[in-house]
């Protein structure tokens, strides 16, 4: 079935433009309400981070649940993760997290968590859109019924409760110099607070929102602002959120940006020297490097891989045994404590590391060779360029120069009209070449 609303990571888009609307998240709330609590008497969490329309689509999920008598829990500007863990400790039956996570403040979008804290998997996400459809066909709340909305004081203070939790006690960053980039986002309060109340010695930027500034030469996808930072600063590292810190980027004292796949296999390699690693290794997407893979395999660790998602990562650390996985991009699930994404969970985990054996923090994060690996992102207009016979030649001759010594993964953005084409190889001139045989097509045809 052809998706109307949902995309890789929930409902995202231009804010008052479809899907992106006031009344997708009316629909969306009284198409949840009928499938998750169709008796009602029943309480939803909302969060969201701090973009300007932020409240207005709160408003609309607020109306929408309470006409269906689902008391909304209104937990205001709180990081993704906290939605995710406020959901799972009050039994909640789901969650709302009002956000589009590294995109500019011109967007918005949707993530929904179950009463266990996880992403809805695609089979529910269809079954959501359908209701959506006859969302304002069936019944409502009986007057007397209408649920009354109301406020949760601390939510961020809770998150942020769980999230110290993980450092043991005695452990203090107080020799660390640390640069902090909030994204002007959601974890613009309980991120700086985590790391003073672990004594660090701590520059923050990107921690004044004012509802358009969410991302703005800053965070996670614009780290030009920390780099400067950390340099100017003698700082030995720089950690970056992106909007609702669910997602993290780590900057070394040289500037130099450690990419999500040298984090994990940091944190694997010290959860596994705990003996805290569970499933014999961790989950990765399609995107992540052959490095990580050669490495954990050094080390009689395995690398599962899934599509990418952290979603899907969370899926299959969920039905195998798996405690630790993310992605590329910096989503890392650590789901001891947290069910999804969380940057300032990761970033605690990494300075954590960083604090306990001194040194630098360039030599710390090198904890693999990556293979040659480049990403090309294509815009498009029209039809999806994957699907022509030109692209589909082109990916076949360039998997065929690459055979078992590289890889090629080519997909269609969730969030965005763009192609995504990747190319790896232990060579990197193979590599070169077989990305620019796919990228060409892809061009040719976008």
């Amino acid at each position: 079935m052809a998706r109307q609303y949902f995309g890789t990571d929930g409902i995202r888009g231009r804010v008052n433009k479809r899907p992106m609307t006031a009344e997708t998240a009316l629909r969306l709330a009284i198409a949840a309400a009928r499938t998750f609590a169709p008796d009602g008497g029943r309480e939803v969490v909302i969060g969201r981070d701090t973009r300007r329309s932020g409240e207005m689509i709160e408003a609309a999920l607020v109306a929408g649940l309470t006409s269906m008598g689902v008391k909304p829990v209104r937990l205001g500007v709180v990081p993704t993760p906290a939605v995710a863990l406020i959901a799972r400790e009050t039994g909640a039956a789901l969650g709302f997290m009002v956000s589009a996570s590294h995109n500019k403040y011109e967007d918005n979008g949707l993530k929904l968590f179950s009463p266990e804290g996880v992403k809805f998997t695609d089979e529910v996400e269809e079954t959501l859109e359908a209701a959506m459809a006859a969302a304002f066909d069936g019944d409502y709340a009986v007057p007397a019924a209408i649920a009354e909305p109301e406020e949760m004081t601390g939510a961020g203070q809770r998150y942020l409760g769980r999230c110290l939790e993980t450092i043991g006690k005695g452990q203090d960053f107080s020799k660390l110099k640390i640069v902090l980039d909030c994204a002007h986002g959601a974890g613009f309060d309980v991120a700086p607070e985590a790391l003073r109340r672990l004594g660090a010695r701590l520059t923050v930027i990107g921690a004044e929102p004012d509802g358009v500034n969410i991302n703005a030469g800053v965070g996670s996808t614009a780290t030009g602002a920390l780099k400067a930072a950390v340099l100017e600063s003698g700082a030995d590292i720089g950690i970056a959120l992106d909007g609702d810190a669910d997602r993290l980027i780590v900057v070394d004292e040289t500037g130099e940006e450690a990419d999500g796949d040298q984090v994990m296999a940091l944190i694997a390699a010290d959860m596994h020297r705990k003996r805290r690693l569970k499933g014999g290794g961790m989950v990765a997407t399609v995107m992540s490097n052959m490095g990580l893979d050669e490495y954990l395999r050094s080390s009689g660790l395995k690398l599962a891989r899934t599509k990418v998602g952290d979603r899907y990562v969370g899926e299959h650390m969920r039905q195998h045994g798996f405690n630790l996985g993310g992605e590329q991009s910096g989503h890392i699930i650590l789901s001891d404590v947290s069910t999804t994404g969380d940057g300032l969970l990761a970033g605690l985990q990494v300075l954590s590391v960083l604090a306990a054996r001194g040194g630098k923090s360039s030599e710390m994060l090198r904890v693999f060779t990556p293979a040659p690996q480049k990403l090309v992102n294509i815009r498009y207009s029209g039809a999806n360029p994957l699907e022509s016979d030109r692209v589909k030649a082109a990916l076949a001759e360039a998997e065929s120069l690459l055979g078992n010594r590289g890889r090629m993964v080519v997909r269609k953005s969730g969030t965005e009209p763009l192609i995504r084409v990747m190319a790896e190889a232990l060579d990197e001139a193979h590599m070169l070449k077989a990305l620019a045989l796919v990228a060409d097509a892809v061009k040719a045809e976008a």
